[in-house]
C-alpha cells in the first residue's frame, strides 16, 4: 500500500480495506477535494448514484459548480434533514440508546463485513483528519466511494482536515468514518442510518446515507461525547459570542438548547425593517404591530456556532465555563434568508467568498452564482426549510479561535403562540433569569419544541434529551446528567438566562428576545442582575422574570416581560399553559432519577416533583447576582 499510510498507525482491518480496494485517492488539499466532488475538473454537473441490488443505478444527490462553490441537491426530500432517529448502537457498552442487534435482530458483524467487502469494490477517498479541531481534537480518518466526494470536502470542512504529508507526530487514529450509501436502500429501507461502534480505543461510525447531519457532523459529535464521557468534560450544543456594546463593555454568552433553538441566530446581527426600525413582536390576534428604534447595537464576534468544546485542559482554575469551537467549519441553516438583505453579513460571504463553499438544498444553476435565498422547492411545492451551507471560520470575519471564558449561559426554547382560547407552553417572557439548579433541570429536558425546521419530526412539544445534544450521544443519559451538573458546579461565576423564540404569549416575536436580551445583558457589563429587578415567575419553573427592561432609552412592554398580563393570555391561558410545561418536565425528569444520579441532582429532581418554589432551588444551588 501507499507508503504515506504507514505512519497513520492505522488498525489492520483498516489497511486491509484499503489495499484490496479498486484504488484509493488521498486529497491533500481543499482544492483537490472539490474537484473530487465534481469528479473532476472538466464537469459543471455531476451524479452521484449507486448500483443497488434489485433496484438497479439509483441517483442520490446532484452536484453543481457554481460561481461561489458546489450546490448539492438530494433526489428526495426526506434525504434534505436530519432524522433525528438514525443512530443505532452496534457494541456491547452501557447505552440507552437503541442498539442495532435489538432493532434488526441481526449481528452487527454481518454487515460490517459487508461494509467492508462493499468498501474493497470501490475506488476509495481516504484522509485524515482531527474529530474536534486541530489543537484540541482526536486522530481520526475517514474511508468512502470516490464518487461522494462532496461528503468528503463537507466532512474535512466540518473537521480539522490533515494532508497527509504534513503529520509529523505519532498519528493513533481515535475514530473512523465508514461511508456506504446504497445500504439505506438494501439494508435500512430508504432510511437514514448511521450505526456507532465503539470499540477499545476506537471509535468506528458507519454512515448508510449522503445527508452530512447525522454522520459527518453530528456522527462526529457523538465521537466527541463519547471520548468526554471517557475522560469527564462535554461539548455542549451551543454557539458562542463576543458582545462589544458602544461603551466597549465585552461580555460572552453562550446559546444552547435544541435544533432551532436559535443558536446561529445568536451569532447575527439584529433583523430591521427598511426605515431602521425593529419589529419587536405581532399579535396574533389583532395584527398589531409594536417596534423599536435601535440607533446603535452591539458588535458581534463570533466564538463558535454549534459545538462547544469544553475541555477540561482549558479550565486553568478559571471559575467560569471556558470554551472554544469543536468545528472547523459551520453548518448553516439559511431558511431564515428569504430575501436579499435579510443578512448581509452573511449573504456578502456566500454571495462572493474567498474560496468556494459548499451549499445543500439550495437551487444552483451551472457556472452561475448560488444564492442563498433562493431554497430547493420540495415536492409539497414549498421550500425545503433545511438549506444548509458549510461555511469554513476563517472566512468569517474576526471570529476567534481561542478558548474564551463564558459569562451567560443561555437556553433558547422554540414556542408557540399563547392565548385564553389556546394555551400552550408559550408563557415565557422576553428573558428569565434561572438559578443554577433550575438551568440545569432545562438542559434534562431540552424541549425541542414548536415547528423546528433542521428535523423531520418537529410537531409538538418533545424533548430533544439532556443538554440538548442527546440524538448524538451514544452512551447514558444519567452519565451525561451528571457531567452537566458538575460542569455547572465548577462554574460559579457563569451565569443561566432562559430565552423563547417564535412566540411571547399571543405576540409572534421570531428570534427577536434572543437579540434584544443579548443587547440588554452586554449593555449591563457585569452580567449582574439586581435582585430588586427580579420578579419571581408565576410558574418557578421559568426562575425570574424582570420588572423592567430599558434599552437604547426605550421600555419594553411590560407584555414582552410577563406573558400573563397580556389580553389575550391573561392568569387563566398563562396557569393552563405553567401546567403544560410542568407536566411535561414532570414526565422528562423521571427517567433521571436513578440510583447513578449524582446525589445533589438527584435532590433537585426530588424537590421539582413536589412542587419547589424559585426560593428552594436557591437555597440548594444559590445563585450569584
Amino acid at each position: 500500500m501507499l507508503e504515506c499510510l504507514r505512519k497513520l498507525n492505522l488498525p489492520e482491518y483498516v489497511q486491509d480495506i484499503l489495499n484490496q480496494s479498486q484504488g484509493v485517492v488521498i486529497p491533500k488539499s481543499r482544492n483537490e477535494l472539490l474537484t473530487l466532488a465534481m469528479g473532476g475538473d472538466e464537469n459543471v454537473t455531476f451524479d452521484v448514484d449507486y448500483e443497488v441490488e434489485g433496484k438497479g443505478r439509483v441517483l442520490e444527490a446532484t452536484a453543481t459548480r457554481c460561481k461561489n462553490g458546489i450546490v448539492v441537491n438530494y433526489m428526495e426530500d426526506y434525504m434534505r434533514r436530519r432524522d433525528p432517529n438514525s443512530m443505532l448502537i452496534a457494541d456491547k457498552n452501557p447505552t440507552d440508546k437503541p442498539r442495532y442487534e435489538d432493532v434488526y435482530h441481526k449481528d452487527f458483524e454481518i454487515l460490517r463485513m459487508d461494509t467492508f467487502d462493499w468498501l474493497k469494490n470501490q475506488e476509495l477517498i481516504f484522509f485524515p483528519f482531527k474529530s474536534g479541531g486541530l489543537e484540541y481534537g482526536y486522530d481520526s480518518v475517514l474511508v468512502a466511494p470516490a464518487n461522494a466526494g462532496f461528503f468528503a470536502a463537507g466532512l474535512a470542512d466540518l473537521q480539522g482536515f490533515l494532508n497527509i504529508d504534513e503529520i509529523t507526530y505519532d498519528f493513533k487514529p481515535r475514530a473512523v468514518v465508514f461511508l456506504a450509501p446504497p445500504f439505506r436502500h438494501t439494508h435500512f429501507n430508504g432510511k437514514q442510518v448511521v450505526v456507532h461502534n465503539r470499540l477499545q480505543g476506537i471509535h468506528e461510525v458507519y454512515a448508510y446515507n449522503l445527508y452530512p447531519g447525522p454522520s459527518a457532523k453530528k456522527g462526529i459529535y457523538g465521537v466527541l461525547l463519547d471520548i468526554g464521557e471517557e475522560e469527564g468534560w462535554v461539548t455542549a450544543h451551543a454557539s458562542a459570542v463576543k458582545v462589544i456594546t458602544p461603551y466597549d463593555n465585552e461580555i460572552v454568552i453562550m446559546h444552547e438548547g435544541a435544533s432551532g433553538g436559535g443558536k446561529s441566530e445568536m451569532l447575527e446581527d439584529i433583523h430591521k425593517e427598511m426605515d431602521g426600525r425593529v419589529v419587536l413582536g405581532k399579535n396574533t390576534v389583532t395584527g398589531e404591530k409594536y417596534f423599536l428604534n435601535l440607533s446603535e447595537t452591539c458588535d458581534l464576534i463570533p466564538v463558535t456556532d454549534d459545538m462547544a468544546l469544553c475541555h477540561p485542559k482549558m479550565q486553568q482554575g478559571s471559575k467560569k465555563l471556558v470554551v472554544k469551537d469543536a468545528e472547523s467549519s459551520w453548518f448553516l441553516r439559511v431558511d431564515n434568508i428569504k430575501r436579499y438583505g435579510a443578512s448581509p453579513q452573511y449573504e456578502r460571504i456566500f454571495i462572493q467568498p474567498e474560496e468556494p463553499l459548499i451549499f445543500l438544498n439550495l437551487q444552483g444553476v451551472p457556472e452561475a452564482t448560488c444564492l442563498p435565498w433562493e431554497h430547493t422547492m420540495d415536492s409539497t411545492g414549498k421550500p425545503c426549510p433545511n438549506p444548509r451551507v458549510i461555511l469554513p471560520r476563517k472566512l468569517v470575519p474576526n471570529s476567534i479561535d481561542e478558548p474564551v471564558e463564558v459569562d451567560v449561559r443561555s437556553f433558547g426554547v422554540r414556542t408557540p403562540a399563547c392565548t385564553k382560547a389556546n394555551p400552550s407552553y408559550g408563557i415565557m417572557g422576553i428573558m428569565h433569569i434561572l438559578p443554577p439548579a433550575l438551568a440545569w433541570l432545562w438542559r434534562l429536558v431540552a424541549p425541542r419544541g414548536y415547528n423546528n425546521p433542521s428535523i423531520i419530526d418537529s410537531q409538538g412539544m418533545t424533548s430533544e434529551g439532556v443538554g440538548s445534544y442527546w440524538p448524538f450521544a451514544t452512551g447514558k443519559m444519567v452519565t451525561q446528567a451528571n457531567l452537566l451538573l458538575d460542569q455547572i458546579l465548577q462554574s460559579t461565576n457563569t451565569r443561566y438566562v432562559l430565552i423563547p423564540n417564535q412566540h411571547i404569549g399571543a405576540y409572534e416575536v421570531s428570534f427577536m428576545p434572543e437579540w434584544i436580551s443579548r443587547e440588554y445583558i452586554a449593555r449591563r457589563g457585569s452580567a449582574k442582575f439586581k435582585p430588586e429587578h427580579l420578579v419571581e415567575a408565576r410558574c418557578p419553573l421559568l426562575g425570574f422574570g424582570l420588572d423592567s427592561l430599558k434599552i437604547d432609552g426605550q421600555y419594553i412592554r411590560r407584555a414582552f416581560l410577563r406573558p400573563e398580563t397580556q389580553q389575550e393570555v391573561g392568569i387563566e391561558g398563562y396557569d393552563a399553559g405553567a401546567e403544560i410545561l410542568t407536566e411535561f418536565f414532570r414526565q422528562e425528569l423521571v427517567k433521571y432519577n436513578t440510583d447513578d444520579l449524582n446525589p445533589l441532582g438527584k435532590q433537585i429532581i426530588e424537590m421539582f416533583m413536589k412542587g419547589a418554589t424559585v426560593q428552594d432551588y436557591l437555597e440548594i444551588m444559590p445563585m450569584r447576582y
